[in-house]
C-alpha cells in the first residue's frame, strides 16, 4: 500500500479569496475525489492543522495500492483540474511518498 501526504502553506490571499477560504476550496476539490478516481482508495484533507513544522493551512493523507496506482492518480485530469486551482493559491508544498 502507498500513503501519500501533501502539506500546502496557502498564499494570505488569491484567485479572490483568503487563505481559510481558499483552504476550505481546496478540501472540497480534493474531496470530491473519492469515489471518481478508480485508484484513489481513501482520502482525507484537513484545514484544522493544529501542529505541523514547517507550518501549513491544508493537508492531504490519501491511499493507494500501487505506486502505479498513485502515478495513474497524478495524471488524471479530475486530479489535474485540483491542481490547477492548488498551484494557484498555495505558496509552499511538501510531499512525501511511501510504502507500508
Amino acid at each position: 500500500m502507498i500513503k501519500h501526504i501533501v502539506m500546502w502553506t496557502l498564499k494570505d490571499e488569491a484567485e479572490g479569496g483568503t487563505a481559510v477560504q481558499n483552504g476550505l476550496k481546496i478540501k472540497e476539490i480534493l474531496e470530491n475525489l473519492a469515489g471518481k478516481i478508480e485508484t484513489l482508495k481513501h482520502i482525507e484533507v484537513s484545514v484544522d492543522v493544529f501542529e505541523a513544522s514547517p507550518a501549513c493551512n491544508v493537508v492531504l493523507y490519501s491511499e493507494f495500492d500501487t505506486k502505479e496506482d498513485l502515478d495513474g492518480y497524478q495524471i488524471h485530469p479530475l486530479h489535474q483540474e485540483c491542481v490547477a486551482f492548488v498551484k494557484q493559491v498555495a505558496s509552499s508544498r511538501s510531499v512525501i511518498d511511501y510504502v507500508i
